[in-house]
């Protein structure tokens, strides 16, 4: 049985979705602050917070649980930067819980959802696993903490984990069962589907001043259903006795804001208004970051890498939600 936490969430549920087709039980664990109940397709739902160790042993007491994928995590950059102490306490001390829980119960496998902002401002494009690790934000520090401390209970517990680091998940399942719905929300494609949908008068540009061709941010977009491909793969990979490693999630190719703002104007055939704003703290201009280690180790081959097939299956979300 594997345990999801944060698996009502949009990257969570997603990978609960396919680990069911993939013939795995699953077990959702999220306090629904940022989840929603009706993304969990097919697999037991228990409501709990990382930070209640009393429940959480409950949860370990009662179920056969065999691995534990992790994606309970405030993970909002700006947000990061106005209230680090409330990041530090869920993401970092609300992990501690979860590891502490795991340990006592000899549950020593383990996928952690990382984020490629743990590099900070990269050295180089695409950005590798063996870049140094300097984050800009409490966010991305955060997720550097768990790694570390992900490393120190693999010395002293022989606890096995895989991090994937990744940038900006995007899309919609192609089955139109599961989409991007947060509540607010705050990731660029959603937003800006919103406006061509007449939900909000126009997408605000933070930053076009940045070293980049047209001035605005480059970011790698990663559609939601290969990224739930590969923690499957990583979770398969640790069951057949991989050791513990980190694996880069991308497509290797950056977009600008602008270069998004565009390509979702052509495939949904609205105008989408424009609001140009300050940059915001702690974003980097540039983030791109390649998956040559993960195509290599694990097999994965992204299916869906493109920007307009990202755009694509989200506008089909947004246009017509299951709930």
């Amino acid at each position: 049985m594997i345990l999801v936490v944060g698996g009502a969430g949009y990257i969570g549920s997603q990978v609960v979705k396919q680990l069911n087709e993939a013939g795995f039980v699953t077990i959702t664990y999220d306090n629904l602050k940022k989840g929603q109940r009706e993304a969990v397709i097919a697999s037991k739902f228990i409501l709990g917070d990382i930070r209640d160790t009393s429940r959480l042993s409950k949860l370990f007491k009662e179920n056969q649980v065999e691995a534990v994928m992790h994606f309970a995590a405030d993970s909002l950059v700006g947000e990061s930067m106005e209230n680090p102490l409330a990041y530090f306490e869920n993401n970092v001390a609300g992990t501690i819980n979860l590891l502490k829980t795991m340990i006592n119960f000899g549950v020593k496998r383990f996928i952690f959802s990382s984020t490629a902002a743990v590099y900070g401002e990269p050295q180089q494009i695409p950005i590798m696993e063996t870049d140094p690790t300097v984050p800009t934000n409490p966010y991305g520090e955060s997720k550097l903490m768990i790694e570390r401390i992900l490393a120190r209970c693999d010395e002293a517990y022989g606890l096995k984990y895989i991090s994937l680091r990744y940038f900006n998940a995007a899309g919609a399942d192609e089955s139109g069962q599961i989409g991007e719905a947060h509540h607010p929300e705050t990731h660029l494609i959603p937003l800006i589907l919103q406006v061509a949908l007449g939900q909000r008068e126009a997408i605000k540009v933070f930053g076009t001043d940045y070293p980049t061709p047209d001035g605005t941010c480059i970011r790698d977009y990663i559609h939601v259903v290969d990224l739930a491909e590969a923690h499957i793969l990583a979770l398969k990979a640790l069951i057949a006795g991989k050791t513990s490693t980190v694996y880069n999630l991308g497509n290797g190719n950056g977009h600008s804001v602008k270069e998004v703002i565009e390509a979702a104007g052509r495939i949904t055939g609205r105008k989408i208004p424009v609001i140009e704003a300050r940059r915001r703290r702690g974003d980097p201009a540039v983030l791109v970051t390649g998956s040559t280690k993960a195509i290599q180790e694990l097999g994965w081959k992204p299916r869906l890498a493109d920007l307009e097939t990202i755009i694509a299956t989200a506008w089909q979300w947004h246009r017509n939600p299951s709930w």
